[in-house]
């Protein structure tokens, strides 16, 4: 399986790709990864790159070091409100909203399977990135943490949005309005988890996964994303003329078609996304 490296534009963002799979490594490790101007740029530029490279089937995202993300540098926060204490409220309002969908609402609309890969803690906005991906995998000894109102701070990048229609939104306020800590083994029990293992399986149990992703029909796979990310905002005649749609669309691909003739065949296909 080929690796190759991608350019990001900045230390604080990592990038490659191998096989079919784009990993994203935020890379602030001293900082628990906590955001910084030069990450979520770029995080929003190679969201969009590896959305439209073919080759890419799964987006992996995780954390370097021993944490997911802290979500916003305290220390960087200050400074950027202390530089733009003369911008008026409903500027702010628009940048901070103009980064929520360059970054949390694009990896949510991302085309293609994501996975966010927890080594360690998510915290705050990172908690909310995580949760906009698909499926989530963490270290037996990560968590989940709000920590919005320790800071005296509501929450944003969706994560209000997120963990109510993960979790409803009776338990959703309760996490918020405490902060508290959701463990790795309660985060499994209530399905904000896929899998959680010990942190020296995390590698290879998120390789398992991205593989499986990745050997299934891309284009089958973009409009799964589609009809399930519909499912939760929408009624089921809605959902389900969608998925009428979807599917004959993807019955007339050529995909499907070699898919077919593999099974009578009994062998693997190869899918070539279209």
């Amino acid at each position: 399986m080929t690796t190759r490296s991608i350019e990001t534009g900045t230390p604080d963002l990592l990038c490659h790709i191998s096989g079919h799979a784009a990993v994203l490594t935020l890379n602030r490790p001293d900082r628990r990864n906590a955001f910084s101007p030069a990450m979520t740029d770029a995080l929003a530029r190679m969201l969009a790159q590896t959305e439209a490279d073919d080759g890419v089937r799964v987006l992996v995202l995780t954390g370097a070091g021993r944490a997911f993300c802290a979500g916003g540098d305290l220390e960087g926060m200050g400074e950027s409100i202390g530089a733009a204490a003369d911008m008026p409220t409903p500027d702010l309002i628009r940048r901070l909203q103009r980064a929520q969908e360059a970054v949390s609402l694009a990896l949510y609309d991302y085309a293609k399977p994501t996975i966010a890969v927890l080594p360690g803690h998510a915290a705050g906005a990172g908690m909310a990135l995580a949760l906009a991906c698909d499926l989530r995998i963490a270290a037996d000894t990560a968590a989940l943490v709000p920590a919005f109102g320790a800071v005296g701070v509501s929450g944003d990048f969706g994560g209000s949005w997120y963990l109510s229609r993960l979790i409803g939104p009776a338990r959703a306020k309760e996490v918020y309005f405490t902060g508290r800590r959701i463990a790795a083994d309660e985060a499994l029990a209530l399905g904000l988890l896929n899998r959680a293992v010990p942190p020296e399986d995390l590698a290879e149990a998120t390789k398992q996964m991205a593989d499986a992703i990745a050997a299934q029909a891309p284009l089958a796979l973009r409009a799964m994303k589609e009809n399930h990310n519909r499912a939760v905002v929408s009624d089921l005649r809605s959902t389900m003329a969608m998925e009428a749609d979807r599917m004959v669309r993807c019955m007339l691909t050529e995909d499907h078609q070699a898919a077919t003739r593999a099974f009578l065949e009994k062998r693997q296909p190869e899918f070539k996304g279209r």
